[in-house]
C-alpha cells in the first residue's frame, strides 16, 4: 500500500487549494447571501482547465484522472460549496455521460465546448415524482420521424438554467419499464424549453436547482445518448462515479469547519484557559479529525479503484454514506465549539452546515446507499427486505 500523492495530484491539489483559497472562499459568504452564480469564477476555472479534468485532450479537456478531480471538488468545496457543487454536476453528470455513452459526432458536438468550459452542462434526472425512485419516471420521448418529441417535467436539475446542453431522462418504450428509459441530450434554446424560478434552498443558495418544463420540445433522433433502452443503466452507472465526487465534496466542507473549530478552541478562553483544554471541546475536535481521515481514505480509495478499471460500485456507496453523514456530523459539531457565535452568519460554519445537509440527499439518499451496499453483500434480494 502507498498512501502518499503523486506528485501530479499534490500539484493538482495545491494548485486548486491557491486558487479556492485566494478566488473563492472570499466570495463564498456573499454567493450565499445574494444567490448570485459566480459566473466569472467559472470562467477562470474553465482558464485553468478544471472543468475539463477528466476528459481527454483530444475533446478538449486535461486528461486528469478520477482521483484528480475528487481532490480538486474537495478544494472546491473547502472554498464554496454552492461553486462545487455545480462544477460536480458538470463534470460527473453533465458532461461525462457524453464521453462515455456519446458517439464522436456527440462528443465533438457538446462535449468538447463542455470540456473547454464554453458552458456548463446538466443532467435532467429527478421529477416531482421520481426521485430515489429513479425507474418511475413519466417524462417521455416520442420518435416523430427524424425527431424524438419529449414531454415532461424535471425538478431541483442544477446548473439547468446556464446549461448549454442538458441530458434528459425519458420513456421511449413504455411497456418494458426500465429497459424502456433512454437519455436524449437537450441543447439550450430549443423550443418548447423552459425553466422554473431559482429554488430558495436550505443552502446551496448559488447553485441553481430548477424545474425543468419540456413542452414538445423537438432533437434529431441523433440526440439519443447510446443505445434506446439503455438509459436506466447509463444513470446508475454514472451516479456510481458521481458519489465519489459528492463524498469530496463533503469531506472539503467538513475540513472548513474543522479548521474553524481548531483554531476557535486555541484562542477563546473560559474560566481562564482556552476552552480546547476542555475534554468536552477536546473530544469533539479528535472525532473531527477521525471522522476526516476516515472519509478522505474512503473517497480516494473509490476513486483509485475506478481509475483502476476495478469494481467500485460497493466502495463508492460506502464512500459516500460515511462522507456525508460524517460531514454533517462535523459541521454541527463545530457549530457547538463555537456555540453562540456558531449559529450566528458572522461565522461561517454554520453556512458550512446548511451547504452540507444536502449531501446526504442528493446523488443517491443515505437510505438507498444503504441498500446499495445490502446488495453488493447480501444480493439483490437484499432489496426486498
Amino acid at each position: 500500500m502507498h498512501f502518499e500523492l503523486s506528485e501530479e495530484h499534490q500539484f493538482i491539489q495545491q494548485t486548486v487549494r491557491e486558487f479556492a483559497q485566494k478566488e473563492i472562499a472570499p466570495r463564498s459568504a456573499q454567493i450565499d447571501r445574494t444567490g448570485e452564480f459566480p459566473h466569472d469564477l467559472f470562467e477562470k476555472m474553465a482558464g485553468m482547465g478544471l472543468l475539463g479534468l477528466p476528459f481527454p485532450e483530444a475533446y478538449g479537456g486535461a486528461g486528469a484522472d478520477t482521483l484528480s478531480v475528487a481532490l480538486a471538488t474537495e478544494e472546491i468545496a473547502r472554498g464554496d460549496g454552492s461553486t462545487a457543487l455545480a462544477y460536480a454536476a458538470h463534470v460527473g453528470l453533465g458532461s461525462m455521460p457524453i464521453l462515455l455513452f456519446g458517439t464522436e459526432e456527440q462528443k465533438q458536438r457538446f462535449l468538447v465546448p463542455a470540456a473547454r468550459g464554453e458552458y456548463l452542462a446538466a443532467f435532467g434526472l429527478t421529477e416531482p415524482h421520481a426521485g430515489s425512485d429513479a425507474g418511475a419516471i413519466r417524462t417521455t420521448a416520442v420518435l416523430d420521424g427524424d425527431e424524438w418529441v419529449i414531454n415532461g417535467e424535471k425538478m431541483w436539475i442544477t446548473n439547468a438554467p446556464i446549461a448549454g446542453h442538458i441530458i434528459v431522462a425519458a420513456v421511449t418504450e413504455r411497456d418494458k419499464g426500465r429497459k424502456g428509459i433512454s437519455n436524449l441530450i437537450v441543447p439550450r434554446g430549443v423550443p418548447g424549453l423552459s425553466f422554473g424560478k431559482h429554488e430558495h434552498k436550505m443552502g446551496l443558495h448559488g447553485s441553481m436547482s430548477t424545474a425543468v418544463f419540456l413542452n414538445d420540445v423537438r432533437v434529431p433522433k441523433e440526440n439519443l445518448l447510446g443505445a434506446r433502452g439503455r438509459g436506466y443503466a447509463q444513470f446508475l452507472q454514472i451516479l456510481d462515479g458521481g458519489r465519489i465526487t459528492i463524498g469530496a465534496m463533503a469531506i472539503g466542507l467538513a475540513q472548513a469547519a474543522y479548521e474553524v473549530a481548531v483554531n476557535y478552541a486555541q484562542e477563546r478562553e473560559s474560566f481562564g484557559k482556552p476552552i480546547g483544554a476542555y475534554q468536552s471541546v477536546a473530544n469533539m475536535i479528535a472525532d473531527m479529525a477521525v471522522g476526516l481521515e476516515a472519509a478522505r481514505l474512503l473517497v480516494y480509495k473509490a476513486a483509485w479503484l475506478k481509475d483502476q478499471g476495478r469494481p467500485f460500485t460497493k466502495e463508492a456507496a460506502i464512500a459516500k454514506l460515511y462522507a456525508t453523514e460524517v460531514s454533517e456530523k462535523i459541521c454541527r459539531d463545530a457549530i457547538q465549539v463555537l456555540g453562540g457565535y456558531g449559529y450566528s452568519a458572522e461565522f461561517p460554519v454554520e453556512r458550512y452546515y446548511r451547504d452540507t445537509r444536502l449531501l446526504t440527499i442528493g446523488e443517491g439518499t443515505s437510505e438507498i446507499q444503504r441498500m446499495v451496499i445490502a446488495r453488493q453483500v447480501l444480493g439483490h434480494w437484499a432489496a426486498q427486505c
